[in-house]
């Protein structure tokens, strides 16, 4: 089940929100990367996109975000720093933790810390 409306079942479950601190990367000054990321992520995570945005900034970093019908994944980059701040917050049966690997093989760097919250309407 997937959180199609607010008022589908799926939004008073469980969601599980994960922030990610990545250090060490590389490529994170390259917006086609942070596509090819959320595209992967959204496919290992079994989640469904709406949209995705990606904001350049100069003389370097991105922002960007993907909107899904699960929730969202966001970015935030400074590549001077080679650090990426990751949101990956879905519900239903989508799997976040499923972004983890992927973040990690894309961006060239095992140098990750993860904190995880339940978001829940109980």
């Amino acid at each position: 089940m997937s959180c199609q409306t607010p008022t589908s079942k799926c939004y008073a479950q469980d969601g599980h929100h994960l922030i990610v601190d990545l250090r060490n990367g590389h490529g994170l000054n390259d917006p086609e990367l942070l596509v090819q990321a959320f595209h992967a992520i959204i496919e290992a995570c079994g989640a469904t996109l709406l949209h995705h945005h990606i904001h350049p900034f100069s003389p370097n970093g991105l922002t960007g975000v993907a909107l899904l019908a699960e929730s969202h994944i966001s970015a935030h980059t400074w590549p001077d720093q080679g650090y990426g701040a990751f949101d990956v917050f879905m519900c239903g049966k989508s799997d976040p933790w499923a972004a983890i690997p992927i973040l990690k093989s894309l961006y060239k760097t095992d140098d990750v810390t993860v904190r995880a919250l339940r978001r829940s309407a109980f």
